[in-house]
């Protein structure tokens, strides 16, 4: 991919994955070729058994202005559907079942919201600066941000800024539940690969199954997240996993779990 292109990177870090678009040029303006680089890494962490926890960590100052609009939309787009194997970016289509966490500084506009909101984690850098600002433009979201304001931040602050288009900061983000964690900017980044390693040091099935058994809950509702524990309780009892944490446990020592 040239450099006029943007690029996306991943980097392996024991069972830690470290995806980072790199087009600060353009503050990290998202093409369908960058989009398209996206959802090739993100499919190869989920596919991959000996990843067990990504990092989407974008280079530069800030996270993403947003789409490079003509590029998806105007007569000369080049931007196609996410393909039905691939992993989404938006977790519209497929979407992955490992923990996800989410970088983000600086600029963080519009698409740059839904992805991160797509995630399961995000650490913030003290710059962040967020607009869902589609309203704006004539137009309205449509990579998830309406439902995921209010699955993050619940009704009357997700109506609030879906309406108002405004822009609000790493502060108001976290008191709101958008962010999880806000760190000067670079200890930041630093911060979501030493979460990430934290989680590695859990049984990966195990996190699997229980972000699969959240997801249940929140798109089909509590009867069928209460029907899924049978079978996720027979997953998770099936693996090696549990049994050495069995045998930590009795042995009053850190597990050393292998993710099988």
């Amino acid at each position: 991919m040239s450099n006029e292109q943007g690029d996306v990177k991943m980097t392996i870090d024991g069972h830690v994955a470290i995806i980072s678009v790199d087009n600060v040029a353009k503050k990290n303006a998202i093409t369908p070729e960058i989009m398209e680089k996206l959802w090739d890494h993100l499919t190869t962490f989920e596919n991959d058994p000996n990843l067990w926890v990504a990092v989407l960590a974008p280079e530069g100052e800030h996270t993403t202005a947003g789409l490079d609009m003509p590029k998806f939309f105007g007569p000369t787009a080049t931007a196609r559907p996410v393909p039905n194997d691939k992993v989404d970016p938006f977790g519209l289509r497929k979407r992955s079942t490992k923990p996800i966490i989410s970088v983000v500084q600086g600029i963080t506009y519009t698409i740059g919201i839904e992805m991160m909101l797509a995630g399961d984690i995000v650490i913030a850098a003290d710059t962040a600066r967020f607009c869902q600002m589609e309203s704006r433009r004539g137009i309205a979201p449509l990579g998830g941000a309406h439902f995921r304001y209010l699955t993050r931040t619940g009704w009357g602050n997700a109506m609030y800024h879906l309406f108002l288009c405004d822009e609000f900061d790493a502060k108001r983000a976290l008191e709101i539940g958008f962010v999880q964690e806000v760190h000067p900017f670079g200890k930041h980044r630093e911060r979501a690969i030493e979460l990430a390693h934290l989680i590695c040091k859990n049984a990966p099935i195990g996190l699997r199954a229980a972000k699969e058994a959240a997801l249940t809950y929140t798109e089909q509702g509590e009867k069928a997240a209460i029907d899924c524990i049978p079978r996720i309780r027979d997953t998770v009892f099936a693996t090696e996993d549990f049994k050495e944490g069995m045998r930590s446990f009795a042995e009053r020592r850190a597990a050393n779990f292998q993710g099988r």
